[in-house]
Parts: structure tokens; C-alpha cells; sequence
């Protein structure tokens, strides 16, 4: 009785004093998420646009160092055209640091091969966060980045002009082949700087975030709790779903560094096995030798292109809103033949198609992804040991859905892998693809409502039919 008498004594704060605590609570709850996930993707988004930073870069030395020796012009224009990948880039931060959001700066970063999507964020976090701790030392990595990217393009300005003057010497080579490899090698390590540095970044954002929604969820509990009761049991329930809500947010950080891991390893390795057979070949003087690991590092290079370009597949199913439009299958089909042909075979496959279905209504994103990676497949593993290589490709009508079939001779898929083709890294035989290809095309198929199955025996092919609805609501 005396605590009844206790409480009825206690003078409560106004109930609209509590409301708009609880209401600014969640206000700033709800705005502190939204641009800490737009901080988590624009990071994100630099994190990426770095791997095309690196890869430019480690391709235009590729080129220069092959033109240096072989003096090839073919060699000279891929050079300057990966090298505008990081000085596409540099213009940017330039441009951004005096000018700040501008056509120039947008231009420069898509040179840089930034996906169009995330130039917003891109720009957003530079132009609010450069001198934020994180960002500002990476931004300056990227400017130390930047001066060695001159350094590489005033080399290789020198080098040209030695061999249009017909004027290099051997030692020549040999000095302009060692400063490569210097600035190459410094390179690589402010390119990994600028990475772990985003990385620290991201990793204090999400802890802050953390603290930030248990720190507001306190303040509305409290709140909350001083009104009566039924508040309480309201608030009790919101607490829960906060509470899922941000499992959920840890789980979705937690899978994020998890593929941002796997992708790295999977970035990397062709790297080092790169840098190894550089090393190796350095040291050797027999032509045929040198030609050999000249191969290897070809493969490793096409591997880990190929690699980044699944990841650019998965990255577009996966933002992309589906547009449905007109679309023709032939001109995907020689589109995407004409694109494979520097896989290795390809020239031994003969192509053949039978479409009494061409022109269809669906989406051409998606559509060119699952046709290029069902061709890629089926060239990647055809069969060497047969005389006759062929990739039979078919569409039509059929049960209210169009159809579209890949048939191949190839290796065929073995019985105990079927059930898992599909999933992501999974892959047969890991030198000969990503383990995404198959993921992707499912994921594609399915996000424009139609299905994928397969028809396999070892050593004898495979056969896909994707199935497309020929009218349905997105």
C-alpha cells in the first residue's frame, strides 16, 4: 500500500515531454543508421574501385615492360589505355579536393571504372569525410598512389621515345625494366595501405553504430518506461525487432567481410603466382623456357580477369532494378561468341544455332549475363580429346515460356556434383573458373522469374534450358 501511495506521489514528466524524447530518439536512430550505411557502401565502393585501380596499374606495367622488349605499337596503346585507369582516378581526388562535386571529377572516376552507381556515394563521402582521420589517410595513400603512377607514365614517355628514335640500348632496357618493377613494387604496397586503411574504417563505423543504437535504445527505453504500462509492453516489442534488426545488420557486415575476404584471396593469388614467375623468368635465358612462364602468367592473368568480371556480374544482378524491354537473342548470342573467342579453344568449337525464337520482351542485363556464362562454360570445359568440339545453342516456344537451350560435347558433369553447381563458389575444377558463373546465372534467371535446370553425363556434355515467362509482372 505504501509503495502504491509511493508512486502516485512520484511527479512524472509531461507525456508529450516523453513522446518527443522518444520521438527524436528514433529520428536520430533512423538518420545515424542511414548514413552509416551509406558510409559502409561508399566505402565499400572505394574498396572496389581500388581493385580497378590495381589492376590498371598492374596491367599498363605489364604492357610497357612487353613493349620495352618487344617494341610492339599494339603494346604502347594498351599501355596507355590501362594507365588512364589510375590517372582517371587521380584527376578525380584533384578535382574533388579543389572543386568538389563536379563533371570533371564524375568523368575521371568513371575513366576510372567506377560503376555509374556509386558515383553519389563516391563523391558524398570524400566531399564529408576528407578529413575525417580514416579517409584522410587514404586519401593521401591514394595521392602518394598517384605520384607513382607519374613517375610510371614519365617512364614509359622515355622509353617510347628511345624506341621511336631507335636509340634504347640493352642496359637501357634493363635500367627502365628495374624502375618498373621499383614503382611496381611500392605500388602494391600503398595500394594494400589504402585498403587496410578503409578496412580500419569500416570496422570502427560499424562498432560506433553498434553503441550508437544500444545508446538510443536505452534513452527510448527509459523514456518509455515512465509512461504506463501498455507503453512499456509496446516498447518491449520494438526493442525485439530493433534488436533483430541489428543481428541482422551484424550477420549482413559479418557475410560482407567475409566475401570482401574470399575475394581478396581469390584477387591475390593470381598476383603472387605472377610475381613468382616474374622472379623466375628474370633469371632465365632460354627462349622456350621464358615463352612457357610467359603462358602461365597469361593464364593467371585471365583467371583473376575473369574472376573480376563475375563479381562485376553479381555486383549489377544484384543493384540493378529489372527493365523489361525488347530484346533480341541472336545479336546476344553473336555478342557474347564474339567476346569468348579469346578463351583458350574456342577457335576448335564450332557454333551452332537454331532460334525460332529471337525477338522476346524481358530484361537485357540479365539476359546478357546467363547467355555470356553458359557459353563461357561450355567453352572452359570442352573436351580436348574429341575430334568434333561443338556448342549447339537452340530457343523456342514452348508450354507458355520461352526457351533457350545450350548444348555441349564437352566433359560433362559428374553425378555427384550436380545438386551443387549452382551454389556460389562452387566449381568443379577451381583453375578453370571463379565457382560465381553458375551462382550468377541463377540468380539472374531467377530474378526475371524463370528457371535453370540441367541434363549432364561425365565425358559425354551437358545441356542447359533456361526458361523465361513470355509475360509477367516484375
Amino acid at each position: 500500500m505504501n509503495k502504491i501511495q509511493f508512486l502516485r506521489n512520484i511527479r512524472f514528466p509531461n507525456v508529450f515531454v516523453l513522446l518527443l524524447i522518444v520521438f527524436i530518439s528514433c529520428a536520430l536512430l533512423i538518420c545515424i543508421n542511414f548514413f552509416t550505411i551509406k558510409t559502409l557502401s561508399a566505402n565499400r565502393a572505394y574498396v572496389n574501385g581500388e581493385s580497378h585501380y590495381s589492376k590498371g596499374q598492374k596491367d599498363a606495367s605489364r604492357h610497357l615492360i612487353t613493349y620495352l622488349y618487344t617494341q610492339d605499337p599494339q603494346q604502347w596503346k594498351l599501355y596507355l589505355e590501362e594507365l588512364k585507369v589510375p590517372q582517371g582516378d587521380g584527376l578525380a581526388r584533384i578535382t574533388m579536393m579543389k572543386a568538389g562535386d563536379n563533371k570533371i571529377a564524375r568523368h575521371a572516376l568513371l575513366v576510372g571504372r567506377n560503376h555509374e552507381a556509386d558515383l553519389d556515394d563516391l563523391i558524398w563521402l570524400f566531399d564529408n569525410f576528407k578529413q575525417v582521420s580514416f579517409l584522410a589517410k587514404a586519401i593521401h595513400e591514394w595521392e602518394q598512389g598517384d605520384k607513382l603512377i607519374n613517375e610510371l607514365f614519365i617512364i614509359g614517355t622515355k622509353i617510347h621515345a628511345k624506341i621511336t628514335y631507335k636509340s634504347l640500348t640493352p642496359q637501357e632496357q634493363r635500367l627502365f625494366l628495374e624502375q618498373i618493377g621499383f614503382i611496381s613494387e611500392k605500388l602494391t604496397i600503398n595500394e594494400r595501405n589504402f585498403s587496410n586503411t578503409l578496412g580500419e574504417g569500416t570496422r570502427k563505423i560499424k562498432d560506433l553504430l553498434i553503441k550508437t543504437n544500444i545508446l538510443f535504445i536505452l534513452i527510448i527505453v527509459c523514456s518509455v518506461c515512465l509512461y504506463y504500462s501498455i507503453m512499456v509492453k509496446r516498447l518491449l516489442i520494438s526493442k525485439k525487432e530493433t534488436e533483430v534488426k541489428n543481428e541482422n545488420l551484424v550477420l549482413v557486415n559479418h557475410e560482407l567481410d567475409r566475401f570482401v575476404y574470399s575475394a581478396s584471396h581469390d584477387l591475390r593469388s593470381p598476383i603472387t603466382s605472377l610475381q613468382g614467375l616474374i622472379e623466375i623468368t628474370q633469371m632465365e635465358d632460354n627462349i622456350v623456357q621464358i615463352k612457357d612462364y610467359l603462358k602461365l602468367m597469361h593464364q593467371s592473368l585471365t583467371k583473376q580477369d575473369q574472376f573480376i568480371s563475375d563479381i562485376i556480374d553479381y555486383s549489377k544482378n544484384k543493384r540493378k532494378q529489372i527493365i523489361l524491354e525488347p530484346v533480341s537473342l541472336n545479336e546476344l548470342f553473336d555478342e557474347a561468341i564474339s567476346q569468348l573467342m579469346h578463351i583458350e579453344n574456342a577457335t576448335k568449337i564450332t557454333f551452332t544455332k537454331e532460334l525460332l525464337v529471337d525477338h522476346i520482351e524481358s530484361d537485357s542485363l540479365r539476359l546478357k549475363i546467363i547467355i555470356s556464362n553458359l557459353l563461357s562454360n561450355a567453352i572452359k570445359y570442352a573436351d580436348n580429346n574429341k575430334q568434333e568440339m561443338y556448342i549447339s545453342i537452340r530457343t523456342y516456344f514452348d508450354e507458355n515460356a520461352h526457351k533457350i537451350e545450350v548444348a555441349d560435347n564437352g566433359i560433362g558433369i559428374k553425378e555427384e556434383y550436380k545438386e551443387n553447381i549452382f551454389e556460389m563458389y562452387f566449381g568443379t575444377n577451381k583453375n578453370k573458373g571463379s565457382g560465381l558463373g553458375l551462382y550468377i546465372v541463377k540468380e539472374a534467371v531467377e530474378n526475371i522469374k524463370g528457371n535453370i535446370s540441367v541434363c549432364s553425363q561425365s565425358t559425354i556434355g551437358s545441356k542447359f534450358t533456361v526458361t523465361i515467362p513470355s509475360s509477367y509482372v516484375v
